[in-house]
């Protein structure tokens, strides 16, 4: 900290006084998680200022939001009061959004250019769609929008983009698309988000007399989050240090968690290889965790190839063991969860010490019910409620609407969604049609007048009503899950969703698998097994829903809304193979490795306790899943774990083996709690590892792990299993 215009680092640790002193040429600094690098940054520009004859508007400070910006602001005004004005201490946007003010006329745009949001994104790509006659539903303008993004993230040109995609007919479908999109934007005088790097870089590239007044300007330029920089800021950074080569950058390899959004993790590997001469600072003291978290972190973060070596160690000796608790289900996980945190709040714990994280969005809704079973009350962090998301309202609403045809609120949300070419004006004349008979929207829509709506409106209502019909009729027949499937098939909705090809679109599909999953619930532990119970049990939910929230409540959240967090109890849920990790990243290397950064991620997430859960069998997606225990759990170290009895639900030590494989995969069978007999029969000396295979119940699938005569088979569609060669024959493709 700064006294006096001295100097004064007693509160550092080594480390930390050595990258703050590190002031001249290229450094990196690695900060493990909870190491304390704000105070190092913070100290470190008060160290410049006092020291090397510079003014605050020598220093740029780069930081990934405007919350990070705000603070790092705000601790160098409490260090240097009036000596940090002129300071650039801002997001990357913010940050190039200022110089673009000023330059961007050599780009032949002005200064009082626009922003684009999403929603005008997709306005201007659907009108150059329609320009280049191209069809919408098959480039989809969210899709399309990921392709232009991840090029612009890439610095990939529409010309380049052109360039490598010239063979393939749809993507050079999307180059034309981009071509178009760029040329509507600039006479539009817009630029969108992505832009605002690009067309900073492209300043930059362009114009090198800009280019030298802020390298000039900026001696030392230090960038926070390193590890979750694109190639677009990382070419901007690049050049604005070129000059004084005094570039500090801060981050942790091991915390790159967004590669699915651009984040290039090989920026923070390669740094050393970038810029010559550069130092490296690891900080891994810990200021955060107890010994035996940090111990169980880095047991599963040394599996990853891809990163630079670093072990977290702190003054906190001991402390409480990991405890892992099997479940048979996802509901007892989240009994066992939420019992465990009002057990806990009898002592010293409020709910706000208390966190819930999991790998995906639609693993939320059996812990929020369990939550609301024991009126704790909750939040979620970065999201909406499982019940209050836009996809599972709409579905509601179809479900209220095929059980009562007289709610019109329920008819009105869900008329046009999907688009099917029925308006406001159309709903606002079908609803005074209405009015005037004196009856209900869908009773009305059953006897239309000639005239009252165009001839094109009166086919599409009709088309409407004759689904909906449909599925009135099915729902006589048809159990509560199979008809929700009907409805997402019928009415175009989930078509709709995997045409858009997004990560957003992904997300709702999953979400709306969980909700024919609580289906699925509802039948097998409900007496009464009909559409108004089960719709009156979700507005029991939802009543639940509305406790009141103080700032004393449970957060609930995905692992990646929980990074730079901490709490002093943490539940990490769901720590099944093909769940986390995700099927998706058990046959791409890069993608697991990323995935095991997410758990590190999680884990150095608790201060106190950590809880980890998984289930025998999972109910999720709209299908129930058997699996075996993820292998990040394998990785901890046995001598930090305890593992909690399920049916007792007492602690039970196991210091040398607490998580053994073997017992595992002893008790894993396929839909029955009894192990079959062995077949003497059958032969499956042929199966290796790699090898493509066809089982009798899930199809084609890939073996990708295999110890003695249990093997992992990554399917098709039906995701990750485990299989005990001794019990089915498999065949080889």
């Amino acid at each position: 900290m700064i006294q006096g215009g001295k100097s004064s680092y007693q509160n550092l640790n080594e480390k930390q006084r050595e990258a703050v002193m590190t002031t001249e040429g290229p450094l990196l600094i690695l900060a493990g998680a909870g190491s304390g690098k704000t105070t190092v940054l913070v100290n470190r520009i008060g160290h410049i200022l006092d020291t090397n004859g510079v003014f605050p508007s020598n220093i740029l400070a780069i930081t990934f939001t405007n919350k990070a910006a705000r603070e790092m602001k705000e601790r160098v005004e409490r260090i240097l009061g009036d000596e940090s004005d002129g300071m650039w201490i801002s997001t990357f946007h913010s940050c190039c959004v200022r110089i673009l003010r000023k330059n961007i006329d050599r780009l032949g745009y002005t200064s009082s250019f626009v922003i684009y949001d999403r929603s005008d994104q997709l306005t201007l790509l659907k009108g150059a769609i329609k320009e280049l006659d191209m069809n919408e539903k098959l480039y989809d303008p969210k899709m399309v929008i990921g392709h232009i993004s991840d090029a612009k993230d890439k610095l990939i040109s529409p010309a380049e983009f052109m360039k490598t995609y010239r063979d393939d007919f749809k993507m050079s479908k999307i180059a034309a698309i981009y071509e178009r999109y760029q040329k509507n934007l600039k006479k539009n005088n817009a630029l969108d988000f992505d832009d605002i790097i690009v067309k900073t870089v492209e300043l930059f590239e362009k114009n090198e007399e800009v280019l030298e007044f802020y390298q000039r300007k900026f001696k030392y330029v230090m960038v926070d989050e390193y590890q979750d920089t694109n190639r677009a800021q990382y070419r901007l950074v690049s050049l604005i240090s070129r000059l004084h080569k005094n570039l500090c950058v801060v981050g942790d390899d091991d915390q790159s968690i967004y590669g699915w959004r651009g984040a290039d993790i090989t920026n923070i590997l390669n740094f050393e290889k970038e810029f010559n001469g550069a130092v490296v600072i690891k900080l891994e003291q810990n200021y955060r965790s107890t010994q035996n978290i940090l111990d169980s972190a880095n047991a599963v973060i040394k599996n990853n190839n891809e990163r630079k070596s670093k072990n977290l160690w702190t003054d906190k000796s001991g402390g409480e063991k990991i405890k892992v608790f099997k479940a048979m289900d996802e509901r007892e996980e989240g009994d066992f969860i939420s019992r465990k945190i009002r057990e806990l709040t009898e002592g010293d714990n409020g709910m706000g010490d208390f966190a819930v994280l999991y790998r995906t969005n639609a693993q939320s809704r059996a812990i929020e019910e369990a939550l609301m079973r024991q009126n704790i009350p909750y939040k979620i962090y970065g999201g909406l409620k499982f019940y209050d998301r836009k996809e599972i309202k709409d579905i509601i609403a179809y479900l209220r609407l095929i059980q009562n045809p007289l709610d019109d609120i329920s008819l009105k949300r869900i008329i046009n969604v999907p688009k099917r070419g029925i308006g406001l004006k159309t709903i606002e004349k079908l609803e005074s049609f209405a009015y005037s008979k004196e009856e209900n929207i869908y009773s009305a829509m059953l006897d239309l007048e000639d005239g009252l709506i165009s001839t094109r409106a009166k086919s599409k209502v009709e088309q409407f009503v004759s689904i909906i019909s449909t599925l009135m009729a099915m729902n006589e027949c048809m159990n509560i899950s199979l008809l929700i499937e009907k409805v997402l098939e019928d009415t175009g909705y989930m078509e709709e969703l995997k045409n858009e090809n997004s990560v957003e679109s992904q997300t709702r599909i999953e979400n709306l698998k969980e909700f024919i999953s609580s289906a699925v619930e509802f039948e097998q532990i409900s007496e009464e097994k009909d559409l108004e119970t089960f719709l009156a049990s979700i507005s029991l939910v939802s009543d639940l829903d509305s406790l009141e929230e103080g700032d004393d409540y449970v957060s609930i959240m995905t692992l990646h809304s929980a990074k730079g967090l901490e709490f002093p109890v943490v539940f990490m849920v769901g720590m099944e193979e093909g769940i986390f990790p995700s099927s998706r990243s058990v046959l791409d290397e890069d993608r697991l490795e990323e995935e095991r950064r997410l758990c590190y991620v999680g884990i150095t997430r608790a201060q106190q306790e950590l809880y980890m859960t998984y289930a025998n069998e999972r109910t999720i997606y709209g299908r129930k899943n058997y699996g075996t225990n993820s292998r990040f759990l394998s990785e901890l170290p046995q001598d930090c774990l305890q593992s909690y009895n399920a049916k007792i639900d007492k602690i039970k030590n196991h210091p040398s083996s607490n998580i053994d494989m073997r017992e595992i995969k002893k008790n894993f069978t396929f839909g029955s709690s009894v192990k079959p007999e062995v077949k003497k029969d059958i032969d499956n000396s042929g199966i290796e590892l790699g090898s493509r295979i066809s089982h009798p119940k899930f199809g084609e699938g890939t073996i990708v792990s295999k110890t003695g005569n249990d093997v992992t088979i990554a399917f098709e569609n039906k995701g990750v299993k485990m299989i005990n060669l001794e019990y089915v024959k498999l065949e080889k493709i």
